[in-house]
C-alpha cells in the first residue's frame, strides 16, 4: 500500500519559485537552474520505478515517496522508503546515463558523458547517511529496533555501470531499476523475522507523515542567497512574469495580456516555500507588493487557511498538510511540462 503518494518533489516547487523571483544576472542563477533540471531527471528516474514498485505486495509494504526530515542545520531527504514488518529500505534512486563509475574504496562517485567527467556525491553514502537517521527516528521514538537498509537504484536504462573495489557488500547495494525487485527479494531472505506488528506499522506510518517537513528554509541557505535578493509582487501563474498589476479586481499581466483572479495564492504558496509557514499581513503586503492592508487581509481570508492572534497580532499559516494541498493544483499545473521536458 501507499504511505506516501508520489507527486512532484517539494523541492522541484522551491527550485522553480526561487528562479522566477532571482534575476537572471544573479552569480546563483546558473547553478540553481542546473540543480532544477537534475531534480527533474531524478523525479521522472523515481516515477519510472513505479512500474516495479506495483509488482510488491501490497499487503506487505508499505511504500512512502520523497520524505523530507529536518535534520539539524540541514535536510534528511529520502526518494522513496519501503516498510514491512521485518525490515525498513531506503531506496536512493538515479537517474543518470552515461558512465556512471562507483568508487568504493575511496567514497567516489562520477560520471563521464560525453567525454566529460563531474563528480557528485556518493550515492552509497548518502544512502548510509539517511539509514543511521532513520535507525535513530526509531529509536528516538521507542519504536521495535526494525533492521534498516539502503539500496542504491540507478534507474536510467541506458546508464553503464563501473564498480571498483572488494567490498562484496557495497556492490551488492547498488543495481539498475530491472534488478531492483531481485536485489528487494535478497533482503526479504536476509530478514526473514517479523518483528512489528500491524498496529505498530500503522504507527510508525503515521509517524513518517506526520514528521514530514517541506525543507523551506534550507534551500535558500545552501545556496547562500538573501531574502532581500528576490524579487517581489505577484507573479503570473500561466507565464510567470511579476509584477502584475491589481486592475478591475483582477491581477492583469502586461507580458501574456492575461487577468487572474487567484493569481495572489500562487504568490501566497512561494512565500510559504521560500521564507514561512506563516506570514503576517504587513510580510504579504512587503512580498506581494500590496500598498492596501485591508486588500491584502481580505486576499489573506479568501485564501482559506488558517489563522492566529487578532489585528495587528494576528497571522496565518499552514502546516504540512495543508500546504501539500495548496501546491496540488501547481503540481498538476507543471505536471506535464516536468514529465516530458
Amino acid at each position: 500500500m501507499i504511505g506516501k503518494e508520489r507527486s512532484i518533489p517539494i523541492v522541484i516547487l522551491i527550485l522553480e519559485a526561487i528562479l522566477r523571483r532571482l534575476p537572471k544576472n544573479h552569480l546563483k542563477y546558473p547553478l540553481i537552474a542546473e540543480e532544477l533540471e537534475r531534480r527533474r531527471a531524478g523525479f521522472r528516474g523515481e516515477e519510472s520505478l513505479d512500474y516495479y514498485l506495483r509488482s510488491l505486495p501490497e499487503k506487505e509494504y508499505i511504500i512512502f515517496h520523497d520524505l523530507n526530515f529536518p535534520d539539524g542545520d540541514f535536510n534528511c531527504q529520502i526518494d522513496t522508503l519501503l516498510l514491512t514488518s521485518r525490515f525498513a529500505l531506503i531506496l536512493e534512486i538515479k537517474n543518470m546515463t552515461g558512465k556512471l563509475t562507483f568508487d568504493i574504496e575511496n567514497e567516489q562517485f562520477f560520471q563521464i558523458k560525453d567525454g566529460n567527467e563531474k563528480g557528485y556525491s556518493d550515492p552509497i553514502a548518502q544512502a548510509e547517511r539517511h539509514q543511521k537517521f532513520i535507525q535513530k527516528l526509531f529509536a528516538e521514538h521507542n519504536l521495535p529496533p526494525v533492521p534498516v537498509d539502503h539500496l542504491v537504484v540507478i534507474s536510467n536504462p541506458n546508464a553503464i555501470l563501473e564498480l571498483k573495489g572488494n567490498n562484496y557488500k557495497v556492490i551488492k547495494r547498488v543495481c539498475k531499476s530491472q534488478s531492483m525487485l531481485k536485489r528487494i527479494s535478497l533482503y526479504e531472505q536476509k530478514y526473514e523475522k517479523k518483528i512489528l506488528t500491524p498496529k505498530e506499522l500503522r504507527k510508525i506510518s503515521k509517524l513518517l507523515v506526520k514528521l514530514n517537513t517541506p525543507p523551506t528554509k534550507f534551500i535558500l541557505q545552501n545556496y547562500g542567497i538573501k531574502k532581500t535578493e528576490l524579487r517581489f509582487g505577484v507573479h503570473c501563474p500561466i507565464c510567470d512574469y511579476l509584477p502584475l498589476y491589481r486592475q478591475k479586481a483582477s491581477w492583469f499581466c502586461p507580458n501574456c495580456q492575461s487577468f487572474s483572479k487567484d493569481a495572489y495564492i500562487y504568490t501566497l504558496l512561494d512565500y510559504f516555500l521560500l521564507y514561512d509557514l506563516k506570514v503576517t499581513n504587513q510580510q504579504f503586503r512587503e512580498f506581494a507588493l500590496i500598498n492596501s492592508p485591508d486588500l491584502s487581509g481580505r486576499l489573506l481570508r479568501a485564501a482559506e487557511i488558517k489563522y492566529s492572534g487578532t489585528n495587528k497580532g494576528r497571522y496565518y499559516y499552514v502546516d504540512n498538510n495543508q500546504l501539500e494541498k495548496l501546491t496540488t493544483q501547481i503540481r498538476r499545473k507543471n505536471s506535464r511540462n516536468l514529465r516530458y521536458s
